[in-house]
């Protein structure tokens, strides 16, 4: 019977799991795969939107957001660092404010994951829609239409990929995701060049009514930080982190930005919630974009369910059963399939994700635990830290308050 530890905060809580062998240790490369998996993908569809909410002077928010987010990641490595007991993200809470904080960030990481899950799957449903329209069926006397449908096979497409633990065969799954990435910009740049529709709107400066929805959406383009503790776990050398985080933040940042200019160009203040929903239905090269999105959600949903599905299991005690662990993920896919079948609005629900949970888990959490766990260790204090710490806790709080406001508003008048 295993027996019990104590953590640094007191609490007897069950014991970390052991160190991973050195062949299941993933490298640079491969860290570098599942950071910028973890990062960039549906929110690459989203940010022409967002931009077209916030006009062009969002821009300079979007690099704010993603500087902060890195340094915030930061922030989380060096809160793992203070004792060897950290290996989650809930650790650190536990770490910073006791039981308490264990379960508040439990919370918001693993809803905040559950919810990119279901954005993954509202997206397939929108995207083969557009692709067949017209591919509703009847089951006895239910009417499933053609979107419903699609939720429901993506929902048995996914299922296989959330029955790897290896963060090094994820790893294979990610580099996937990462071309997929590529392919989907150049499709779309192709769609602008080559097929007619080309860079002739000039968009707005800025647009104050749409823009919490746009700095929510951008907050949801680099909410990772709740892999992060499981992809430094699964490094073969830690202290390249902070060199991998860089990397990972540039190419998404780079990516992001790109995408969103040139779909903004394209369509300007017309531009839908997915820029593939744009694009001409009877192109190749639309084709190809919206096919490759589709691969997108195979690739990334499984590093999403992950801490969530070890979560449960830790919690249920049944890791060593393969047959159980298999059914506590067939459960959470089953789960994130009812609710994007009962909310599929893509636009509102990642914006809901950004505001309330993306922005909390990246901004307000990373900085108010590493202030509290850098006191508790008697760390040295840099007064140029703590108040770019005190600032991100203010600006996420304000992100949050009014994002969220503006995300549940926008959800409900559509539910009418």
């Amino acid at each position: 019977m295993a027996t019990t530890t104590t953590t640094a905060t007191g609490n007897a809580d069950p014991p970390p799991p052991s160190p991973s062998p050195a062949s299941s240790k993933t490298g640079f490369l491969k860290t570098c795969f599942n950071g910028v998996n973890a990062l960039s993908g549906i929110g690459l569809l989203s940010i022409p939107y967002a931009l077209s909410q916030g006009g062009w002077s969002s821009l300079a928010i979007f690099l704010a957001i993603a500087i902060v987010c890195c340094y915030t990641g930061i922030l989380l490595q060096r809160c793992m660092e203070a004792s060897p007991l950290v290996t989650t993200y809930p650790d650190i809470g536990a770490l910073a404010f006791g039981r308490r904080g264990r379960l508040a960030v439990a919370i918001f990481m693993y809803l905040e994951l559950f919810l990119v899950a279901v954005d993954f799957l509202i997206l397939e449903g929108d995207n083969l829609h557009k692709l067949f329209p017209d591919a509703g069926f009847h089951v006895g006397g239910l009417h499933v239409s053609a979107k419903q449908g699609f939720v429901l096979a993506a929902t048995l497409a996914v299922l296989p990929t959330t029955w790897f633990s290896s963060l090094g065969v994820l790893a294979y799954v990610a580099a996937g995701g990462a071309l997929a990435s590529v392919v989907l910009v150049a499709s779309v740049m192709w769609v602008a060049v080559f097929d007619g529709v080309g860079f002739h709107e000039r968009g707005r400066l800025v647009h104050w009514a749409g823009l919490p929805a746009a700095v929510s959406l951008y907050s949801f383009c680099f909410s990772g930080h709740a892999v992060f503790p499981m992809i430094y776990n699964g490094m073969k050398d830690r202290k390249k982190f902070p060199m991998v985080l860089f990397i990972c933040f540039l190419v998404s940042t780079l990516s992001y930005g790109f995408m969103g200019i040139i779909g903004y160009l394209m369509y300007g203040d017309v531009l839908m919630s997915q820029v593939t929903l744009n694009l001409p239905s009877g192109k190749v090269s639309s084709k190809i974009a919206i096919y490759t999105t589709l691969v997108n959600p195979l690739t990334k949903y499984a590093l999403v369910v992950t801490p969530i599905a070890e979560a449960i299991e830790g919690a249920l005690g049944v890791r060593k059963s393969r047959v159980l662990c298999v059914l506590v993920r067939m459960a959470i896919v089953v789960a994130t399939a009812i609710v994007a079948l009962s909310v599929p609005f893509f636009a509102d629900v990642v914006a809901l994700t950004g505001a309330l949970l993306s922005c909390t888990a990246t901004m307000l959490l990373p900085s108010l635990c590493f202030l509290r766990v850098r006191a508790k260790v008697g760390s040295k204090k840099l007064w140029m830290e703590t108040e770019a710490c005190v600032c991100i806790v203010v600006v996420g709080a304000a992100i949050v308050v009014l994002g969220t406001y503006s995300s549940v508003k926008q959800i409900v008048q559509r539910l009418k």
